[in-house]
């Protein structure tokens, strides 16, 4: 399988686009097995190459040692110790299904840690993140979902009222003003542009420069100097001060509210949440919880978003479908949006690796790794398996009319007890967004050149931005 992205074909692709993986045992073994199993094959670099390797380059890091060792092999990452990396779907069914105290999550181990704090459901393991999961989830459900639509619809027709016609732009940090809007109204009830000199304009500030500031030259130097840190260390400190700032005194200011409990944005629905022992959380618990929803949020759909344009400008016949259903008002329309997103997340995932530290020793196929090691589950390669995506490289929305992704086949939101808490609200402001640009916009891209992934912290997002022009607004 070659590293290069694919460009759009020049003929009609032949059918057949969903396969099945070869069975490849695995699971936890017993101790005495381990000696009779070889180890996955290792990556002879040293740490430091495969660190910068990987994080500047992921795309082409799996892909090659993929083609070289094979579904599983062994790297030296960031977390402690060699990580074993698989991307088959039997192997990560066995980490999603085990037992969550046998397979913790890296999550606690990574860079992000001392950015989103100790306490996130996303940075914790055992009773603490069943019990942050268990207080967090209402919020992200059913009726919940509906009301977010709403505000979701009336941000992106703001924001693509003010894209120029003829002019080439970038679209995800217009996508990321869509995303920032639904944040500021789904999670902090904050729904209008909050007045500048107000606490809640400050936050918003804050937030938009501490997203901007992820990108310059010194970001993947903070992020490494945070390796190994429980607590923000050094750059990531320093720029971690504002934001936490306004954080901590909103989460004051609405304490105070005489209104919480009629409130039914996201920060008021945890404020008032309780366990079964009646414990709330502490202001650094919430802290920690809209730090988690802020960053986790709003870059992971905005670049999304940015991902699935980049892809159908290039692909004429998967754009024409979508801007004819939607604007037809097809009966088909929910279900070829629906594909189309879950094409764009399978073949451009903004989130290219899971993992799991396994406490037991465990057989990975032909393979076994003791216990306490690391497994990176590569969701890049998952997504780009040619025995489960015939012609994998390919942007094909119509492989999933009528078939729905399979459970460990396709995995951006991870699985099993850590499986993305904003899944059904990431998929509602894709599809509210999709649909309205669709609808309103001719798009087209810049060049005909596939843009590259570039990595940023734990997302892979498009080099230039998802770069189109707006040839005509309907």
């Amino acid at each position: 399988m070659s590293a290069t992205l694919e460009s759009p074909p020049t003929v009609e692709q032949t059918p057949g686009l969903i396969g099945a993986a070869e069975p490849s045992e695995a699971g936890p073994i017993e101790p005495s097995d381990l000696a009779g199993m070889p180890a996955p094959p290792a990556i002879p670099w040293p740490r430091l190459v495969q660190v910068l390797w990987f994080g500047q380059l992921q795309w082409h890091f799996v892909h090659h040692y993929r083609d070289k060792l094979g579904d599983v092999f062994r790297a030296n990452a960031y977390v402690r110790g060699r990580t074993a990396i698989t991307c088959h779907p039997d192997h990560i069914r066995s980490l999603f299904k085990a037992p969550p105290d046998l397979v913790p999550t890296l999550a606690a181990e990574s860079p992000l840690r001392p950015v989103l704090g100790p306490r996130s459901v996303l940075t914790s393991n055992g009773p603490r993140h069943l019990r942050q999961r268990k207080l967090l989830l209402p919020p992200f459900h059913g009726e919940a979902i509906e009301r977010y639509r709403r505000m979701i619809a009336e941000a992106a027709e703001r924001e693509i009222g003010r894209w120029p016609v003829g002019r080439p732009l970038a679209l995800a940090p217009r996508m990321q003003a869509i995303t920032l809007d639904v944040i500021m109204g789904g999670i902090f009830g904050i729904e209008e542009t909050p007045r500048p000199g107000t606490l809640e304009h400050a936050l918003r500030l804050a937030i938009r420069e501490l997203l901007r500031s992820s990108t310059l030259p010194g970001a993947k130097l903070a992020e490494l100097m945070n390796i190994g840190h429980q607590e923000p260390f050094g750059l990531t400190k320093l720029g971690l001060m504002v934001p936490d700032r306004c954080l901590y005194a909103i989460i004051a200011k609405r304490r105070r509210a005489e209104d919480l409990d009629e409130r039914t944005d996201i920060m008021s629905l945890i404020m008032r949440a309780r366990t079964d022992e009646g414990e709330t959380l502490s202001d650094r618990e919430l802290r920690d919880e809209l730090m988690t929803l802020v960053l986790a949020g709003h870059e992971t759909t905005a670049n999304q978003l940015a991902w699935a344009w980049e892809r159908l400008v290039r692909w004429p016949e998967a754009h024409e479908r979508l801007r004819e259903a939607v604007r037809s008002d097809s009966e088909s329309a929910d279900e070829v949006l629906e594909a189309t997103i879950t094409e764009a997340m399978r073949v451009r995932p903004v989130i290219p690796m899971t993992g799991r530290r396994v406490m037991a020793p465990w057989r990975l196929g032909e393979y076994a790794i003791p216990a306490d090691t690391a497994v990176g589950i590569s969701i890049l390669l998952l997504h780009h398996r040619p025995d489960v995506y015939p012609e994998p490289r390919a942007f094909r929305p119509e492989r999933w009319l009528g078939h729905k992704p399979g459970t460990y086949e396709w995995i951006p939101f991870g699985g099993g007890t850590r499986r993305c808490l904003g899944a059904a609200l990431a998929m509602a402001e894709q599809r509210v967004v999709l649909e309205t640009m669709a609808r309103r916009l001719d798009l087209e891209a810049t060049t005909t050149k596939p843009e590259r992934p570039k990595h940023r912290n734990v997302t892979m997002i498009p080099a230039r931005g998802g770069r189109v022009v707006v040839r005509s607004r309907r």
